[in-house]
C-alpha cells in the first residue's frame, strides 16, 4: 500500500498524504513519512518541501485511533514517541516546509500542520485545530510550544483548552495559518511559496530558521521525555479511555 506520494517539482519536494481519506496517522503512515523526511533531508537538490494531502476532504484527522486503541501501553508508548520523533523531525528540517492544507487538519494532523514552517489552508468549510482536551489528553508538548510562539500565550491558552475547531479565516486572524486561498489554488500557492524560499541560500535559510526555533527545541531536549510521558498516562487513564472510545465511534 502507498501511503504517501512524493514528487519533484523543480527543487520542492511535494509530499502527499494518501491513507484513504482522513489519512489518519496510523504506525505505517508514520514510518513512511520518517523515510521521506529523511529522503528529503539528505538529498541537497530538495530545497524546500510542502506537505499536502492526496485529497481535498482531510488534510488529516490526527492520530489512528481505530488502530491505536488496541495497543498495549507499551506498543502505544513506543508508536507515540515515533509520531514525537517526525514532528520533530519536520519541525527542525533545514529546509523550508510549507503545509498546503486542502481539507481538515484536526487534532495529530493539525500538529504536524504547526510542525511546518507556513501554513496555507483552503478557503471553504475547511477545519483546524485541536481538540485534545475533549479527548482527556493533552496537546503534544511541541505543539503546545509551537502554538504558543505563534499566536501568543492568551490566544493559544483558549486553543488548547477549548479544544475547538476553527474556520479558515478565524484561524487567520488567530495566526495558526499565514494565508488563506481557494481551494483550487492552495497546492499551486504552497509550491509558489516553498520555491521563493528556496530562492534563499541553503545554509542561510538553515540558520535563520535554526535561530527560529531554537527555544523550542531547547525546550523539548529539557522536558520532552516527561511531558511524552505525561501523555501517556493521560490516554490511559479512565476518563481518556472513555472520551477516546466514545470518539472511535466517529472516527
Amino acid at each position: 500500500m502507498t501511503l504517501i506520494d512524493l514528487s519533484v517539482q523543480d527543487t520542492v519536494t511535494v509530499m502527499r498524504l494518501d491513507h484513504a481519506v482522513t489519512n489518519a496517522l496510523s504506525i505505517e503512515l508514520v514510518e513512511a513519512m520518517a523515510r521521506a523526511l529523511e529522503q528529503v533531508s539528505a538529498d541537497p537538490s530538495i530545497r524546500a518541501l510542502v506537505l499536502s494531502s492526496a485529497n481535498d476532504k482531510f488534510f488529516s484527522i490526527g492520530l489512528d485511533l481505530r488502530q491505536l486503541l488496541e495497543l498495549s501501553k507499551r506498543d502505544f508508548e513506543s508508536s507515540y514517541r515515533r509520531f514525537a520523533q517526525i514532528c520533530l523531525q519536520l519541525y527542525s528540517l533545514p529546509k523550508p516546509t510549507v503545509a498546503a492544507i486542502s481539507g481538515h487538519a484536526v487534532a495529530g494532523g493539525c500538529v504536524l500542520a504547526l510542525c511546518c514552517d507556513y501554513r496555507l489552508i483552503a478557503s471553504g468549510r475547511k477545519w483546524i485545530g485541536l481538540n485534545e482536551a475533549k479527548l482527556g489528553v493533552p496537546v503534544p508538548y511541541l505543539a503546545h510550544c509551537v502554538l504558543h510562539s505563534l499566536v501568543g500565550a492568551r490566544t493559544a491558552r483558549d486553543v488548547v483548552e477549548g479544544g475547538q475547531f476553527y474556520p479558515p479565516e478565524e484561524a487567520l486572524k488567530m495566526g495558526m495559518v499565514d494565508e488563506v486561498v481557494a481551494l483550487e489554488q492552495v497546492r499551486s500557492r504552497s509550491a509558489e511559496r516553498a520555491r521563493q524560499l528556496a530562492a534563499i541560500p541553503c545554509k542561510t535559510y538553515a540558520t535563520i530558521k535554526d535561530n527560529r526555533i531554537a527555544p523550542t527545541v531547547e525546550r523539548l531536549r529539557a522536558h520532552g521525555e516527561d511531558k511524552q510521558r505525561a501523555f501517556i498516562d493521560c490516554w490511559y487513564a479512565p476518563p481518556a479511555r472513555e472520551r477516546l472510545e466514545e470518539a472511535l465511534k466517529n472516527f
